[in-house]
């Protein structure tokens, strides 16, 4: 009986133990800080060799004016493994990917090439059944969902390599700025240049989380220039 009782009371504090155990929180993006020791420029990237606190690592950011010795803070960052970069003919086995701090680049994007100027972008809608505007796709994404769409615009911001695809923002006069239906987001194995005018098939997705701050509503995935 006492040993009835004794294994009882284990298992009541277990579960008191486990009701005051609070739910885990997510991390917070990382934030890498340090010296500046080497500094390789190339396709719209900066590389920098980083002294920071845990050692050395290669980072990759916007390409930005910095110079050995400066000290930067790189925010968003999310670690790549086994990165190759095609411009400088090396494999990292670790790169740090973020935003470097007070330069005004987009969140989350290293290495974006963006257009600095739009003027008012009109490029004429894509022929054929699947055929839709960057509003279309914005405004109809429950309707797209898991469907193939044809679209034409302007590359007005271009990510190349992250997460093993390139991420394209299209134009094409449709839309509204205020709402966020002017721009719509594709991903793609193509390489594209920003202010090219280009014609895309993919597939419609929506509430696509792929982590590390990229979320979107709709994006267009799988993406091939037609």
């Amino acid at each position: 009986m006492k040993n009835l009782i004794a294994i009882c009371a284990v298992v009541a504090a277990t579960f008191v133990q486990a009701a005051e155990k609070p739910a885990p929180v997510p991390p917070p993006r990382t934030v890498l800080s340090g010296v500046v020791l080497e500094v390789k420029d190339a396709a719209g990237y900066t590389y920098l060799r980083l002294k920071t606190r845990e050692g050395e690592i290669w980072a990759a950011v916007s390409a930005a004016s910095v110079k050995q010795g400066d000290e930067v803070t790189i925010n968003d960052v999310m670690f790549m493994k086994d990165f190759q970069s095609k411009a400088l003919n090396r494999k990292f086995d670790k790169l740090a990917m973020g935003t470097l701090a007070g330069a005004g680049a987009a969140p989350g994007h290293a290495g974006a090439a963006v257009a600095k100027d739009i003027p008012d972008v009109r490029v004429p809608k894509a022929t054929g059944a699947d055929a839709r505007t960057v509003a279309e796709i914005m405004t109809q994404g429950a309707e797209l969902r898991e469907k193939t769409v044809l679209v034409r615009g302007k590359v007005v911001r271009y990510n190349p390599a992250i997460m093993g695809r390139n991420w394209i923002h299209l134009r094409d006069g449709s839309g509204s700025a205020a709402d966020g239906t002017n721009d719509v987001l594709v991903t793609s194995a193509n390489e594209v240049k920003v202010g090219d005018v280009v014609t895309m098939k993919g597939i419609v997705r929506t509430n696509k989380d792929f982590g590390a701050g990229y979320s979107y509503k709709v994006v267009v995935e799988e993406a091939a220039l037609q």
